[in-house]
């Protein structure tokens, strides 16, 4: 099963309060067939960013998906996890290291920058999670 992985976080502050969204969408139909999202107290906008991505690859695998193709407009994460740049940051290596292991679970998986402005399903999870905190 084809699945396409939307996967946005966010802080208010950097660090600050944070939180994610994740949503998984059927890649024939464009169907939501799962959405996630968590307040993640005070932390990065990076990390919340990770957290998401892996939110997302959890409840893709738990569908049973064998082919993901991820969307977020985090071009750091995406950058990072096609191998175009290095994982840097200390803090951010166990969730990058986290996220492709997941991501190796899976037959196929792709990552593409999208605009802020298509990702708003995923935007709006993050931001009712950072509400919610």
């Amino acid at each position: 099963m084809k699945v396409i992985v939307e996967a946005d976080g966010g802080a208010r502050g950097n660090p600050g309060p944070a939180g994610y969204g994740a949503l998984v969408r059927d890649a024939n139909t464009g169907d939501i067939l799962t959405e996630r999202q968590e307040f993640l107290g005070v932390t990065t906008n990076n990390v919340a960013e990770y957290s998401g991505l892996i939110a997302g690859l959890e409840a893709a695998i738990e569908l049973g998906a064998t082919e993901v193709e991820v969307r977020m407009d985090s071009k750091l994460v995406i950058e990072q996890m096609a191998g175009r740049w290095r994982v840097k940051h200390p803090n951010m290596r166990p969730l990058a290291l986290q996220a492709q292991t997941l991501a190796r679970t899976v037959e196929r998986i792709s990552y593409t920058w999208i605009p802020r402005e298509q990702n708003k399903d995923a935007d709006r999870l993050a931001n009712l999670a950072m509400d919610a905190g």
